[in-house]
């Protein structure tokens, strides 16, 4: 089992920054992608970003490319998603999850999930 706990989220206005943290515990040796994904009311989940534990390797969807940086501290087993020049259409529920997968960008291929949280953007 690994365990997921994200944090950072909250309400913050167009352009604005937020970082959201990931804490990974248990058997994070068995995962070899951690991801971000994000949903909004009314939508699906969708791909955000995702890297690698060991190689750091990262893949972005084109909505934030140039906007959002995921990035690792492997000694704090945690997992960050740095959000600038945020929009409105940011808004959604962020969840962090891990994947016995490289490159993995659906949801299907994440095997654990934390609780989520909320980033709201105001206009």
């Amino acid at each position: 089992q690994v365990q997921l706990v994200e944090s950072g989220g909250g309400l913050v206005q167009a352009g604005g920054s937020l970082r959201l943290s990931c804490a990974a515990s248990g058997r994070t040796f068995s995962s070899i992608a951690m991801g971000w994904f994000r949903q909004a009311p009314g939508k699906e989940r969708e791909f955000v970003a995702l890297i690698g534990w060991s190689d750091g390797n990262t893949n972005y969807a084109d909505s934030v490319k140039g906007r959002f940086t995921i990035s690792i501290d492997n000694a704090k087993n945690t997992v960050y998603l740095q959000m600038n020049s945020l929009k409105p259409e940011d808004t959604a529920v962020y969840y962090c999850a891990a994947s016995p997968m490289f490159r993995a960008t659906l949801r299907g291929e994440y095997d654990y999930w934390g609780q989520g949280t909320q980033v709201t953007v105001s206009s």
